[in-house]
């Protein structure tokens, strides 16, 4: 599962949960041991791609954030993916 913030909420997340923990950046959120990759977290910061719930999950449980109070929405992991296949057979006869 995926979560969507509402427009702009995502960036708002992180930098409370940047704050919280006392990160000096959003580079630091690495070193609490988050098996995420730097440019992953800036797309995630830029709002490009949606986390993962168990990403969001476990920077609330260390940053000491309640989820149910943040009122995101859960949507599929193939969210936003492009239908291919026989869509596009059907363009081309």
């Amino acid at each position: 599962m995926r979560i969507r913030f509402k427009k702009g909420g995502q960036r708002v997340f992180l930098d409370l949960v940047i704050e919280k923990l006392r990160a000096p950046s959003l580079r630091g959120l690495l070193q609490f041991g988050f098996d995420v990759r730097y440019s992953t977290l800036k797309n995630y910061y830029v709002g490009v791609r949606l986390m993962p719930k168990g990403l969001v999950l476990d920077f609330c449980e260390v940053a000491g954030i309640k989820f149910e109070g943040l009122g995101v929405e859960e949507v599929e992991e193939n969210w936003g993916r492009v239908k291919g296949g026989k869509v596009s057979k059907i363009a081309l006869s």
